[in-house]
């Protein structure tokens, strides 16, 4: 078994390691559960309605992570076809929850975009007034040429002289008012979008739904290998806390070698063991099981002994069978197995 693998070499994590996970794994629910909050509550503007699809939003997000860590729990006790069931809720829930993230993170990044691009609308603005104006000032000198041509100079030519001059002051004023603007503040997330869609030769808005899709599956990821984390310590915990009187020839049983073991010292205790005192012949499955049920250590059952002595379900039926032959153990009416104790020798 694993959690047998995992005793030689490591202990439980201690209390800040713990403090970490958890921490971690809170802070990335609350993100993902915040991002389909703001997916779910856009959906109506009546404030009941809100309510059930706020409400909604959570059940999914609760939903999703337990259903990660029920998957982890029945694939631990190797029921498959419960894990696979576990899964396919997980992945369905998980699909809404990206989905949801996708939607939330999408919806902040347009608001501050939405505000790059009123500023920009301004500036925009003043560069159309100020370009009509030039326009209106060149079709003035195309008359004031003809005027000249037609030698109409003191009338014409004048006039329109002081209609440019005002026009000028006009595209001067415009162009004041247009530096005076507060300079368009590109956050963060907005810069790393361009940068993105100039890298890869894409528009701003697929780079954008690009990082918002990478960036809710992250997120789903993150919190679900930590709600793992968490399942697989409780697990490890629960079987060290049960185990945790394990002698040495346990672990020598499962080919490991316990923290702080060293071999030389064994070797001198073996040395000065005197030659004459012979080592007693360990007990065989069958001897344990009879001295155990004896003791009353363990109840006369299959599935107390199968998992006291860690066996198998046919080698529990093989010594059950062995016990009876031997008139150690009989068979009720209801099938259920309780303990003689005759005197013949296993």
């Amino acid at each position: 078994m694993k959690y047998e693998q995992q005793i030689g070499y490591r202990y439980p994590k201690g209390r800040f390691a713990m403090v970490s996970v958890y921490a971690f794994t809170g802070a990335a629910i609350l993100a993902s559960t915040i991002f389909s909050l703001l997916l779910f509550l856009s959906i109506d503007e009546n404030p009941m309605m809100q309510a059930l699809f706020g409400g909604l939003a959570i059940i999914f997000e609760a939903g999703k992570f337990y259903a990660w860590y029920e998957y982890g729990e029945r694939r631990a006790h190797r029921n498959y076809t419960g894990a696979l069931t576990a899964l396919v809720f997980y992945l369905v829930l998980a699909a809404i929850s990206i989905g949801g993230s996708v939607g939330g993170i999408n919806s902040a990044t347009n608001s501050a975009q939405s505000h790059i691009s009123v500023e920009q609308a301004k500036v925009e603005a003043y560069n159309r007034q100020i370009a009509s104006i030039d326009k209106q000032i060149e079709l003035n000198n195309m008359a004031a040429q003809k005027y000249i041509e037609m030698e109409r100079i003191a009338t014409g030519v004048s006039r329109i002289q002081e209609q440019n001059k005002k026009l000028r002051e006009e595209q001067q004023r415009l162009a004041t008012e247009r530096d005076s603007l507060p300079p368009v503040a590109q956050g963060s997330v907005i810069g790393l979008i361009d940068s993105l869609a100039k890298a890869f030769g894409t528009t701003s808005s697929q780079a954008q739904l690009g990082l918002v899709v990478f960036l809710s599956i992250l997120l789903d990821f993150f919190a679900a290998f930590f709600v793992g984390l968490i399942g697989e310590e409780n697990r490890f915990r629960h079987f060290f806390r049960r185990n945790d009187g394990i002698t040495l020839a346990n672990v020598r049983d499962i080919d490991l070698e316990p923290a702080g073991y060293l071999p030389h010292l064994k070797e001198e205790e073996e040395l000065e063991m005197p030659a004459s005192i012979e080592p007693e012949e360990p007990k065989s499955l069958l001897e344990q099981v009879s001295d155990a049920l004896k003791g009353h250590q363990v109840t006369c059952t299959k599935k107390a002994v199968a998992k006291q002595f860690r066996l198998s379900a046919e080698e529990v039926d093989n010594v059950f069978e062995e016990l009876t032959e031997l008139g150690l153990v009989g068979k009720k009416a209801n099938h259920h197995y309780h303990w003689i104790g005759q005197a013949e020798a296993v």
